[in-house]
């Protein structure tokens, strides 16, 4: 299994319980596909660098997880449709 780490940006402008249930959403997408969740770190609200979707500002999640080389790609497509995410990346974290 790879070590990966998706970076997570949730629309400011819904509910606090949305946005726990959106990444708790984006957690059991990876969960659902093979995944094993090793930490997950919130940043909270932060200004974007840019306008997204007529919006300044979003809240930010780091999840880092492990998973077969196939997964990230699995994971991206669900991310696409989900509500009140604005961005997504998903990258293979460095070994130490």
């Amino acid at each position: 299994m790879k070590k990966y780490e998706l970076a997570l940006v949730v629309s400011a402008k819904v509910e606090d319980e949305v946005r726990v249930a959106t990444v708790e959403k984006a957690k059991e997408a990876i969960t659902s596909v093979g995944g094993q969740i090793t930490n997950v770190d919130e940043w909270g609200k932060k200004q974007l660098a840019y306008e997204i979707q007529k919006m300044n500002e979003g809240f930010y999640y780091f999840i880092q997880f492990d998973a077969e080389t196939d997964i990230p790609a699995q994971l991206e497509q669900r991310l696409r449709i989900m509500d009140n995410v604005l961005r997504y990346l998903v990258v293979k974290a460095e070994e130490d």
